[in-house]
């Protein structure tokens, strides 16, 4: 069953710290919709921080829970502002752009160094020694860690 325009979601994707949750808010108020940020419903599902998953449970596990979280949500008709890594997991991926329309925001790698101060405490998913930068150009050596540490 084909969803209409007015019971699609509308899902945010991009990188962290590209403004996914705060155009979400101001998206979802000027559509009459209603909001989740999935960073947000992790951490009240999980009752932990999304940093202390990452530092308690590993990368793997993280990437785990965070699709799991993602794939129970049933919604229609709401603004969607997923964490920077959602895009790791096919599944839940496909399954967020058959419920939806799916937008990639993007900011210039400078805008996101200058945003993305608190590195330590904000959850994002990286490999040991990682850098913005090579985060946001996805370098095949990037992409292989990756591939490498969640299987």
């Amino acid at each position: 069953m084909k969803l209409g325009l007015g019971e699609r979601n509308l899902v945010l994707i991009g990188m962290p710290g590209v403004g996914k949750s705060t155009v979400g808010v101001l998206l979802a108020k000027a559509l009459s919709r209603s909001f989740i940020d999935t960073d947000v419903y992790i951490q009240a599902q999980e009752g932990r921080r999304l940093q202390e998953i990452i530092d308690t449970d590993g990368l793997d596990r993280f990437l785990e829970i965070e699709a799991r979280h993602v794939l129970s949500l049933g919604c229609r008709a709401h603004v969607i502002a997923t964490g920077g890594s959602i895009v790791y997991s096919a599944e839940a991926m496909t399954r967020l752009k058959a419920s939806g329309i799916a937008i990639y925001m993007r900011l210039p790698l400078p805008q996101l160094i200058d945003r993305l101060t608190n590195l330590d405490s904000r959850g994002v998913v990286m490999v040991r020694g990682q850098t913005i930068e090579s985060l946001f150009r996805g370098t095949p050596a990037v992409l292989r860690a990756l591939r490498r540490h969640h299987g």
